[in-house]
């Protein structure tokens, strides 16, 4: 049994040049190619997500209940845009563990910082449900989620796109989440699921970069964090409704995704810095 937070898991990275324009092109699905090498303001995610996958397998080692990790929230703080051939340290460490009927909460929190300057570039909060798992003993207070935004500017704005499986595919591969109910049927079906399903995160990816274009003068900088909550797996083919909404003078964009069926990412808002 788990009774305190385990150390925190380390990694350093290299960014390449090629690597941040890889992902930044799979997130602008069907939208023009992005001018400029800025990256994607949800790059942070991909530095995290291996650690923060490792550190998930070492809590579920030896529990039979587990079946699977169900990506329940995400914000992501930049304060110092990614740049490439930079080196940066990773740390992804277990802040929170709350028991729930489907399984176990966790709230991770990363730190993404300049290997050799030592600067804090970006700071993630991620929320996740292992389900079937029992056999982590609950600490701490799990954060609740962001949600900024006071007075609405303008009536909301929704744009449809639609994700193809090749797309879902190029997202994977740019990302480096390979996970099978992204990819194989058999895969996705064993998970519960009537087959693949798309990436949570390449939906915000995709959103932030409307959000880029239509708010923030096509530079991904001003972007200085972006949230959202998952509430259900999207299949490719289904046509997708993005909504979008500024606030506070366009300092703040919330966002949502819907498709006929119900409401697949909720609660998404980018804050904006000025030009």
């Amino acid at each position: 049994m788990t009774t305190t937070a385990p150390p925190a898991r380390r990694a350093r990275h290299t960014l390449g040049a090629e690597d941040l324009a890889a992902y930044r092109a799979a997130a602008r699905t069907r939208l023009p190619a992005a001018t400029g090498a800025a990256p994607s303001p949800a790059q942070p995610f991909v530095l995290a997500h291996t650690l923060a996958q490792q550190s998930v397998a070492d809590l579920t080692a030896g529990d039979v209940g587990f079946t699977g990790v169900v990506h329940l929230g995400q914000e992501i703080r930049t304060h110092h845009r990614l740049s490439p051939a930079t080196t940066v340290l990773v740390e992804v460490a277990l802040t929170a563990v709350r028991r729930e009927a489907r399984g176990t909460r966790l709230a991770l929190a990363t730190r993404i910082s300049d290997d050799t300057r030592g600067t804090l570039l970006a700071e993630l909060s991620t929320a996740a449900l292992l389900v079937g798992v029992t056999t982590l003993e609950p600490f701490g207070t799990p954060a609740p989620a962001a949600h900024p935004g006071t007075t609405a500017d303008t009536e909301p704005l929704t744009l449809t796109h639609t994700l193809t499986r090749a797309d879902v595919a190029a997202y994977a591969h740019a990302s480096g989440d390979l996970n099978p109910i992204h990819l194989d049927d058999t895969a996705a079906r064993a998970a519960g699921f009537p087959g693949v399903i798309a990436h949570g995160m390449h939906l915000v990816a995709l959103a932030a970069e409307e959000i880029t274009d239509r708010h923030a003068g096509g530079d991904p900088a001003r972007i200085t964090a972006l949230g959202a909550r998952f509430a259900a797996p999207l299949a490719p083919g289904a046509a997708l409704r993005l909504t979008l909404q500024p606030y506070d003078r366009a300092t703040v964009v919330r966002f949502s995704v819907a498709t006929d069926t119900g409401t697949a990412v909720k609660a998404g808002w980018a804050t904006l810095a000025g030009e």
